[in-house]
């Protein structure tokens, strides 16, 4: 590319290249108690998300390590090459895994106790509804999620699913348009 832009960096869903880092950061440190500085991590963690500032998607194709973004092996392929597929299913999870299944907290919990955290930053999902079945909830959903071929999304689906797994349908959709960005990002 001519305007020294990596060809890669680049948003899977509408390709552009108008990102974000969002790096939270947790530590405990042990402090030199003659100078007031840190001097030995105790624990640390951090957690960073890199979202498209034009259509405003998490991008969990990218990681940032070492203090810059680089593609996540196990994701990018499928991501930026990939086309997005539609998927409605139905995962069956313990209702004890299920913290709230009423409210407005309710789709987000459901959705992370069928297809857990992974799944709520890879896949668009929505919670049509769910069912009761004694000590077992059904969560129907509709999923939409990036891959190669329909058996790769299969697979991806059921790689996340943390119950047994029913897809009723799967279809093919077309990747949405390019974006510019222009505007100044």
């Amino acid at each position: 590319m001519t305007d020294g832009t990596l060809p890669w960096l680049r948003c899977y869903r509408c390709w552009s290249t108008a990102l974000e880092l969002h790096v939270h950061y947790d530590g405990i440190h042990r402090v030199d108690p003659a100078t007031g500085t840190p001097v030995h991590a105790v624990e640390e963690h951090q957690e960073a998300i890199v979202q498209c500032l034009d259509c405003m998607h998490d991008q969990p194709h990218l990681v940032f390590r070492d203090g810059t973004l680089v593609a996540d092996d196990d994701r990018w392929e499928r991501l930026v090459m990939g086309t997005p597929w539609v998927a409605s299913c139905t995962v069956t999870v313990a209702a004890d895994e299920v913290e709230s299944c009423s409210g407005p907290e309710a789709g987000e919990e459901l959705t992370f106790a069928a297809l857990g955290d992974p799944g709520t930053q890879e896949f668009f999902s929505h919670v049509r509804f769910h069912t009761h079945d004694g000590d077992r909830i059904v969560v129907h959903l509709l999923v939409e999620l990036y891959a190669r071929s329909q058996d790769e999304a299969g697979d991806v689906l059921e790689g996340a699913a943390r119950g047994p797994l029913v897809i009723t349908s799967l279809a093919e959709e077309s990747r949405p348009p390019a974006v510019s960005s222009g505007g100044g990002h």
